[in-house]
């Protein structure tokens, strides 16, 4: 709980500083649909792991994609958005004497479901629910004397994952930075182990949209 609420406020800091910057340069279209695409980048790790002994440190990954803002007056919209992510992990270890470094990367198409509420034409908070589903789940394990990579499609791993999103934009006319902090509720696959580790997914996106 304590490393989502940090992701959070580094969340809320990033878009505050767009939002000073937004002040006198947006004109009031809150009531207005709008229809955009954006691209940035995804700040990732797992947490509520089972079946692994290490600690999973984070990596960084592509979040692009497009997003509808359906007004609901000034005050409240409805924001449904379809994103390319990419998610996972890395890690470090020994066995038998030999040190390693581990490192997942696992692809979804995301599409959170966000709420709006927009106190101003320059910012807009969202939350809502996220429905994810895997593309594709790529292992890398390197050690000092080889490196083994591999795809992982197999029915250990789920392909739909369901999770919630909180965030906010900043409304620069057409421009849109947008800061989200998502996690899974569901777990990764069925069962964990020590060779396909149970872990759900945390991610810090921030990406730059343009808004038509």
């Amino acid at each position: 709980m304590k490393k989502v609420t940090k992701n959070l406020a580094l969340v809320m800091v990033i878009l505050a500083t767009g939002f000073a910057s937004a002040q006198d340069t947006t004109n009031d279209d809150r009531d207005q649909m709008r229809f955009g695409f954006k691209a940035g980048v995804n700040f990732s790790n797992v947490y509520d792991e089972e079946g692994n002994n290490f600690v999973a440190d984070g990596k960084t990954g592509l979040a692009a994609g497009v997003f509808l803002s359906v007004p609901f007056g000034k005050l409240l919209g409805f924001q449904p958005e379809l994103i390319y992510s990419q998610k996972g992990f890395k890690a470090k270890g020994s066995v038998l004497g030999f040190n390693y470094d581990y490192t997942r990367t696992s692809t979804y198409l995301d599409i959170p479901l966000l709420f709006q509420v927009k106190p101003s034409s320059y910012f807009t908070i969202v939350a809502g629910p996220q429905f994810s589903y895997l593309l594709e789940t790529k292992n890398e394990f390197n050690n000092t004397s080889s490196t083994v990579e591999e795809d992982i499609n197999g029915d250990n791993y789920k392909k739909n994952i369901f999770g919630f999103v909180i965030g906010a934009d900043a409304n620069f006319n057409n421009l849109v930075l947008s800061g989200r902090l998502g996690w899974d509720i569901s777990k990764s696959d069925a069962d964990g182990n020590s060779e396909k580790p149970r872990y759900k997914n945390q991610v810090i996106q921030v990406t730059l949209g343009y808004r038509f």
